[in-house]
């Protein structure tokens, strides 16, 4: 790592909001690249997702040495386990445990909240109970993605469920909806904000086309000032960049150091 990295690294460490990378971003790079990118970058550590990278208790141990040799932290485990289904979670949170990950992501359900009746939101509620105990049992917290076709796909249905499982180590990721305004968004952010853990950032606009970070600089400068001003620790994690390029990371990780800071 050089100089001008660990001075990097110094700065996200005296901000509240600490900057990372969702593996996903990089989903046809091995470990070991994606570690390196990363750290090029001037991150500050990693999401790392089971879509492609960590498959087993092998590809966790490599993805919690590569990140810790590279000088950053294990963010979360980016997990596709969906609540409802009653699967297995313990094989998750053995990842989890093995990566050195402090939280799992997983996804509520598997249908947006007016598409759901009352049985099936109670059969998520029951099932995210059950895995946050068994995730609380070794530490570890769980959070939602805050995604469109699941229960956490707006404001109102996201806080109503986490109010229906009532755990402490239960909270949500936010990221901004496909072509809602920024004032939409970040209105959103606002309401879901006391339960919010982590930030998945990408600019798509008006719906899935991929922009630099800074593409929608005033949609994420504002959302920073939000997440600090909140004065608690969150994970910004970019996760999506401008045509999937590996090159893009670095002007963006660049724009996420400056307005983590709270620099113009």
């Amino acid at each position: 790592m050089t100089f001008g990295q660990q001075t990097e690294l110094a700065d996200w460490n005296r901000s509240a909001l600490t900057p990372g990378l969702c593996s996903v971003t990089l989903r046809h790079s091995s470990i070991t690249d994606v570690a390196a990118i990363a750290a090029e970058a001037g991150l500050a550590g990693i999401e790392w997702g089971t879509d492609v990278h960590i498959g087993d208790l092998d590809s966790a141990d490599e993805a919690r040495e590569a990140t810790l040799d590279a000088g950053m932290a294990v963010l979360s485990l980016g997990s596709y386990y969906r609540a409802g289904s009653f699967a297995d979670f313990d094989a998750v949170v053995q990842l989890a445990v093995r990566l050195g990950a402090p939280r799992i992501r997983v996804w509520a359900g598997e249908q947006g909240s007016a598409d759901t009746d009352g049985d099936g939101r109670l059969t998520v509620v029951q099932d995210a109970r059950r895995i946050a105990e068994i995730a609380g049992g070794h530490g570890v917290d769980v959070a939602f993605e805050y995604h469109g076709g699941t229960l956490t796909d707006t404001p109102d249905s996201t806080l109503r469920l986490l109010q229906e499982i009532g755990r402490d180590n239960v909270g949500t990721y936010w990221q901004p909806a496909v072509g809602l305004t920024d004032q939409a968004a970040l209105a959103s952010l606002r309401q879901v904000l006391d339960h919010v853990t982590g930030v998945h950032c990408f600019s798509w606009w008006p719906e899935h086309e991929r922009l630099a970070l800074s593409g929608r600089k005033q949609l994420w400068q504002s959302a920073a000032d939000i997440l600090r001003e909140a004065g608690r620790p969150f994970d910004m994690m970019l996760e999506f960049v401008a045509d999937d390029l590996p090159e893009n990371i670095s002007h963006d990780a660049d724009f996420l150091h400056h307005i983590a800071l709270g620099e113009d």
